[in-house]
């Protein structure tokens, strides 16, 4: 799913562009080869129930679009954002710069999977978030990319949204949230992974046009609660033309928040 882009992509490096996002209130620098930010990323952020003074956490954030997206959405909350590729960590770093939220938001090179003393070094210590959020890589290993960074931020083991998810139970405070985003017919493994220490769970099933399956399930739940799952009506992201529909311009363009059931 391709991102909302400027009219004009400027090349600031043989490598390098930059793209704007939220009706231009975003302009971040990102790799032109291997992975691409794209709609997913501002998703993610929208459906953060994060409030000022709250503090989250951007898991596998690549180029920071979902966190920087989350700061530039709630004014006040800090977001730490969590990359393995040492590139898009800088890159990261750099747009938090660009788009004049160095104060709020930092970059940390680290990968999910580090132990937890890896996290404090970082000064990422345990029950230290409000939120996290991520976007996990979710495809079979069975046909990777050739692009390496494409191949890390989508190819996935199956253990891979489990592990994640001990690193976000150990970052939460007591009932905070996660909020992911991750294949539609994933969506077996998504509930199997939050079983363990997490609950309330609000889906919402996300359509590219009316009439069709779901791409996308944007999953939120809570630490240590309990509660059977809730399914919610789905979000259209463009009429039978292909015309962007007044909720995903709202979400996309203009920053709105994606609501959802879970703590709001």
């Amino acid at each position: 799913m391709s991102t909302e882009i400027s009219a004009e992509r400027r090349r600031s490096g043989a490598d390098v562009s930059e793209d704007a996002v939220l009706g231009g209130k975003l302009v971040l620098r990102q790799p032109l080869r291997g992975h691409r930010f794209g709609h997913d990323s501002i998703l993610l952020a929208a459906a953060v129930p994060a409030h000022a003074d709250e503090h989250a956490v951007d898991l596998g954030a690549g180029v920071g679009a979902a966190g920087l997206a989350l700061a530039r959405r709630v004014a006040g909350a800090t977001v730490a954002l969590v990359e393995i590729d040492p590139m898009l960590a800088a890159l990261a770093r750099d747009n938090a710069g660009r788009n004049g939220l160095t104060e709020r938001v930092r970059s940390v090179c680290l990968d999910v999977a580090s132990p937890p003393a890896a996290f404090s070094a970082a000064g990422l210590e345990p029950q230290s978030a409000d939120h996290v959020l991520m976007n996990p890589p979710f495809n079979a290993p069975d046909n990777p990319s050739p692009q390496r960074g494409r191949r890390v931020a989508r190819a996935a083991s199956p253990e891979t949204l489990q592990r994640w998810l001990r690193a976000t139970a150990r970052l939460l405070r007591p009932s905070g949230t996660v909020t992911l985003i991750w294949r539609a017919d994933g969506l077996g493994d998504v509930l199997k992974a939050l079983a363990t220490g997490f609950g309330a769970v609000a889906l919402l099933p996300v359509h590219p046009k009316p009439g069709t399956p779901a791409v996308r399930i944007l999953a939120r739940a809570v630490k240590g609660r309990h509660g059977a799952p809730a399914l919610l009506p789905g979000l259209v992201l463009a009429d039978a033309e292909g015309k962007p529909t007044a909720e995903a311009e709202a979400i996309l363009r203009q920053g709105a928040a994606v609501l959802m059931a879970a703590k709001q």
